[in-house]
């Protein structure tokens, strides 16, 4: 910010008033103290050109002008100076309070009585312009902490989906995974969501919260995540116990984000037909976060080679989702993945695991 004599002599100021001599008068007096950009005229219209322009610092206004009075100027210069008009001192000859108080409702911040005496005038404007400045400081300062806020939110923002996408990652690898499979099924999750019509703002909370879907596994014990055969019955109960460690993993943080996790990581393993788990719940009962993510979560699951199993081929694990709708799958959610298919498959081949070998 300039200092406050250096503002004040370069200050922008525009008088206004249908009377030639008036706008010699001041123009000259203003000059000759120094100020370096002082524009006159004589008609209201050509003033409301110049300020739309470019603005000024302050307007010196006649208020009893033809074409437009002193009023309507003000009010077109409110409504396009965004909230920051320049300040307006009122010129006039009348005295009465009438005048003074509509001047004010209009948005004049002061008054300049005809005749002018010269040394009220110039500290009057003076004062004008430095309470401009202080406005502008105040402004700017308030732009540059709003500025420094957002970048400090955007800064947390990524740190806590940094250290979400690891926890998601991280029940992966527990479960001898890459960390590609949340990848993928995030990313097949959001394209499912924003073709469904979920609102943006919900499809990129599911793409930050999907990961998180399998949270849980990291509360089950290796010799039943890790076991390369078949679950017995009591391993299986174990097994389901895993959306429950999801949600109190996960915690009851008030954030959209943690809250969709928890409802993603406790429903995506229900079905749409009431066989699935931890509450069997059945159709519409269920999430429709819950719902995106079973269909992208079985997909990629499908589809993906592990150490102990091989992957199907693409066309073969859509036909279980198109063989599961009704069943297993929403099938609304089915539709609009036969609908996607082809973006589908370009996303689970973009994000392929390390170990996994083209052919």
């Amino acid at each position: 910010m300039p200092d406050v004599d250096t503002y004040i002599r370069n200050a922008r100021i525009l008088v206004v008033d249908d009377n030639f001599t008036n706008v010699t008068l001041l123009t000259n007096l203003l000059e000759a103290e120094g100020y370096v950009h002082v524009i006159g005229v004589t008609d209201p219209r050509e003033a409301v050109a110049l300020y739309q322009a470019e603005p000024f610092d302050l307007v010196l206004l006649d208020i009893r002008m033809p074409h437009m009075n002193g009023y309507e100027v003000i009010q077109t210069l409110k409504s396009m100076a965004n909230g920051n008009i320049a300040p307006i001192m009122v010129l006039t000859a009348q005295t009465d309070m009438d005048t003074k108080l509509k001047a004010l409702e209009a948005g004049a911040q002061d008054f300049l009585h005809k005749p002018f005496e010269r040394v009220e005038a110039l500290i009057r404007i003076r004062n004008m312009l430095e309470v401009r400045l202080l406005h502008n400081q105040v402004r700017q300062q308030n732009e540059d902490l709003e500025h420094k806020v957002q970048e400090r939110t955007h800064e947390l923002e990524e740190t806590r989906l940094e250290v979400v996408r690891r926890l998601g990652r991280a029940a992966e690898y527990k479960d001898n995974e890459t960390g590609m499979h949340v990848v993928r099924m995030s990313k097949i999750a959001e394209l499912l969501g924003r073709a469904i019509g979920m609102s943006e703002e919900d499809v990129k909370l599911l793409l930050h919260a999907s990961p998180m879907h399998d949270i849980g596994k990291i509360g089950i014990p290796d010799s039943v995540l890790l076991k390369p055969g078949k679950l017995d019955p009591a391993e299986w109960e174990v097994m389901k116990t895993h959306a429950q460690i999801g949600i109190e993993i996960l915690g009851d943080h008030v954030s959209p984000l943690m809250q969709m996790a928890r409802m993603v990581a406790y429903s995506h393993h229900e079905k749409w037909d009431g066989s699935g788990y931890p509450r069997a719940l059945k159709g519409d009962a269920i999430p429709l976060v819950g719902r995106i993510t079973a269909v992208a979560d079985v997909f990629d699951a499908l589809t993906s080679e592990r150490p102990y199993k091989k992957a199907w081929i693409i066309e073969d694990a859509a036909q279980f989702i198109k063989d599961q709708s009704g069943i297993h799958f929403d099938p609304a959610i089915v539709e609009q993945f036969c609908k996607h298919f082809e973006a589908i498959a370009a996303i689970s081949k973009s994000y392929r695991d390390t170990f996994e070998v083209n052919d």
